[in-house]
Formats: C-alpha cells, structure tokens, sequence
C-alpha cells in the first residue's frame, strides 16, 4: 500500500522515521509477496564465503564488511527468516531473523537503493549461484509498494509513467527536435533526401531511444539516423512512444515497468512495424528483451532487439559501407552490465567495432567480467548516492586508464552518463562514445559515378 502523495514528498529520511506500526506491517506484507520461489532458495543459501566482495565494486572500493554483497543478503534474508521460517518466528535470536522495523528499513534503503547497482557480477561469483539482484529488487518492490523509493528514482520513474519519457519532453519539442535533427543529419550526409521519419506506418523498424538523447546528445541520435540512412533501412521514429528506458525495473516497481514496456509494444503494433528496435541503452535492453513478457504477461507480439543486432545485421549483409581507417584514435569497449552479463550480448558490440576500427583494445577483465561503471540500478537518479557512485567508479576508471585508449565506447546512456563522469573526476582524459557514434564516423558515403567504395572499406 503506497503513503499518500503528500506524505510521498517529504524527505525519504523523515517517511522512514515516522513509520508506525501499521506500515510497517503493510511493508513486511509487501515484502512476503515480492519473495517468489527462487528468492526464497537463494535466501536460505548463502554460506557466507565472501567472495561476492571480490567481484564488487562497492566492495573493491571501500573495503568495509558493509558493502559486501552478502551482507545485503543477509539483511534480507533476516526479515525472510523472521516471516518463512520456524526458528525466525519462535527462536529469531538464535538464527538472526529480524522484525521489520524503523531500523531495517532503513538499511534497506541505504544499501539496496545506495549501495547496489543491481550489476549482477557478484553472482558469477558466488559459490552457490545466487541471484544477488533479484533478491535486492525484492527489497526494493517491498520499498516501492509503501512508498519509500529515493526521491530522484521515483520522480524518474514517475515523469516516464505520467508523460510518456522520463525526461517530461512534451510531445511538441520532441517533433521540433527531430525536425531540427533531420536538418543536422542531411548537413552530415550531404543528401537532402535523408530523413528522420517520424509515425511512419508499415516500416520495417520502430527506434526507441533514451530520451537524454534528445536533451543532452542528440548528435547520437543523428549517428543512428546516418546508419539508417547509410543501410537504406525502413524506419520509424515515434512521436508518442520513444522512450527505451525502464526506471519501473531499478525502482522495484513491475506494474508500472509492466506499462511501460506494453506501450512500447503496442505502439509497435499501431504503426504497423515488425521489429521494435532498442536504442543503446543496457536495462532497456534487459527489460524489454528479457523481463516484459513476465510482467506483462505474454510474449510481445513483435521481434525485439538491440539496435547493436541491427547494425550488425546491415553490415554483414553489406548494406553499410565503413572504412575503419577512419578511426584514428584507439578505442576501449565497456560492457554495459545489463547488455552483456545480463542480456547475452557480448558479442555483437566487438564484432561491429572489428569492422569499424583498426585499433581497439579489450579491458581487463572483459565481457560478462567487466566491472560494472557505476550508473545502474538508478543510481544516476538518485543524486543523495552521488558520491559514493563515483567512489565505487573508481574500479571502473582504473581499469579504463590501463588501456591507453583515447576513446572509451559504450553501447548504453546511463554508463555513458556515469562514464563521463568518471572522466572528469578520475582526470582520465578520454572521449565517451556510443557504438552508433563510431560506426557512423566510419561510414563511406556513396562514391562518385563509375568509383567503387573507398580503398579499405568493410561491406561483409
């Protein structure tokens, strides 16, 4: 049961104070329904090795028992065994089960919102396997449920549900931006024929984008547009329905993730499209690709992908032409959490940067091993984490100074975001692109007549 909408503005410090009995009993209400099968296993099998703080950054960074991922665990699974087990409910000192009150509550709050970006690196490491995230997102849904999400997630979360972006775009500056961009992406292409479509019905490709794009990078958004253009790709851009993020997901919130998901999927249907194509964006990815059938309930009745997936597509069947001698600084390939360990996809973003550039170097360790950046689990959002997220970056910024690349290339916003960041406080003097930034440097634009593609272009 969520607190009343006044009651939901004042400080989270306050909410989690004044707490009385009854709501704290809705919370722990809540808490038993947010535990399903698999979380229950989970939380009565850690064995409390500590290896989870060998694979967190949290931990790496600030070696202190409280970062561990196990000890989040075990503030979960203490209200877990006070609830679901007989010890927990007759002997709960004994078995460390805990009532759910003021105090563990607010431990919830301050290290499953604050101290955890959901990455899930920490269980390639367990030596049991647990799902560490999904037992923290089970925290964060009782949270969410009685209104106790911090203040940044939940005003995010909301924008996207009440105004259809989490950046509240109104729908007449985002046709203005596009118009405007169209004009940036025919000054780019030298062909006034290139377009950014908008509502198009029968396109083969509806493109979801973060709408950070819009505001704060819409040169990426004119790469995208360039490769579309470059492939001879049917496509569609949405004026109502854009938006790639899903904040329903880092809040713990699934109907709201659920809604969100389902309007991306029925405005694919409405325009007519056969593919919903996502923008570079890692829990989009996860969320619309992996987790919607489960929340809305079905199985989307279009193909979804990663734009990555598209981009390869065109360039193995030689629909874009690139030369990657047009890259000249050496690029180092970050792997968004939820897009590679998460979501499978680690390697279609090196096989496009195979092709694109020819000097790119791996990070150590890479692929589904690579450190989490710091940006997920909503904590660029929640600005009260702000320090410690750029404290536990510095995991992430080490390793990016190792490589000696000029430029470090990130298929996702939010790391783009965080990654930005880090390069400014880490002093680490290198440019943050996206994968669409750097396939369009490299495109080859159409040759004169009677010329063949330029010496050193990739077309298979």
């Amino acid at each position: 049961m969520s607190q009343p909408a006044d009651a939901r503005r004042a400080p989270l410090e306050e909410r989690v104070r004044t707490l009385g009995a009854d709501d704290l009993a809705r919370l722990a209400e809540a808490f038993d329904r947010a535990v399903g099968g698999r979380e229950a296993v989970d939380l009565n099998a850690c064995v409390h090795c500590g290896l989870c703080a060998e694979a967190c950054h949290y931990a790496l960074a600030d070696p202190t028992p409280g970062t561990l991922p196990a000890h989040k665990v075990e503030l979960v699974a203490s209200a877990y065994r006070r609830s679901a087990t007989f010890l927990g409910k007759y002997l709960p000192a004994m078995v460390g089960a805990r009532d759910v009150d003021r105090a563990l509550v607010e431990a919830w709050v301050d290290e499953c919102f604050g101290r955890c970006t959901m990455c899930g690196r920490c269980t390639l490491h367990c030596t049991v396997g647990l799902d560490i995230p999904a037992i923290v997102r089970a925290a964060r849904r009782a949270l969410a449920e009685c209104g106790l999400v911090p203040a940044g997630l939940d005003s995010t979360l909301a924008s996207a549900v009440e105004t259809g972006n989490n950046m509240a775009i109104p729908k007449d500056e985002w046709v203005a931006t596009v118009a405007w961009l169209e004009e940036e992406l025919q000054a780019e292409t030298g062909d006034p024929a290139a377009r950014l479509p908008l509502d198009q019905a029968g396109a083969d490709l509806l493109y979801a984008i973060n709408p950070r794009e819009a505001k704060f990078f819409p040169m990426s958004l004119v790469a995208a547009g360039a490769i579309f253009h470059a492939a001879g790709a049917s496509w569609t851009l949405s004026s109502d329905s854009y938006d790639v993020t899903n904040y329903g997901l880092f809040a713990g919130d699934p109907a709201k993730a659920g809604e969100l998901s389902r309007r991306l999927v029925d405005e694919a249907v409405r325009l007519g499209v056969k593919t919903l194509v996502l923008g570079e964006c890692g829990h989009g990815f996860v969320a619309h690709r992996w987790l919607a059938p489960e929340w809305i309930g079905e199985r989307p009745s279009v193909q979804v992908c990663s734009v990555l997936e598209v981009i390869a597509g065109f360039l193995r069947e030689g629909r874009l032409v690139i030369d990657p001698a047009k890259t000249k600084k050496r690029l180092t390939l970050h792997d968004p959490c939820n897009l590679v360990r998460q979501g499978g996809l680690a390697d279609v973003p090196r096989e496009i940067l195979s092709r694109a550039t020819p000097d790119w170097v791996e990070m150590t360790p890479n692929r589904e091993q690579n450190y989490c950046c710091g940006g997920g689990g909503g904590q660029l959002s929640m600005s009260r984490y702000a320090k410690r997220r750029l404290e536990a970056g510095r995991i992430k910024a080490e390793q990016i100074r190792a490589t000696a690349a000029d430029v470090v290339v990130a298929p996702c916003h939010n790391c783009i975001d965080q990654l930005t960041e880090l390069n400014k406080e880490y002093r680490l003097g290198v440019d943050v692109k996206t994968v669409c930034e750097v396939v369009a440097d490299a495109i080859v634009r159409a040759p004169a007549a009677g010329t063949g593609p330029a010496a050193g272009a990739v077309t298979t």
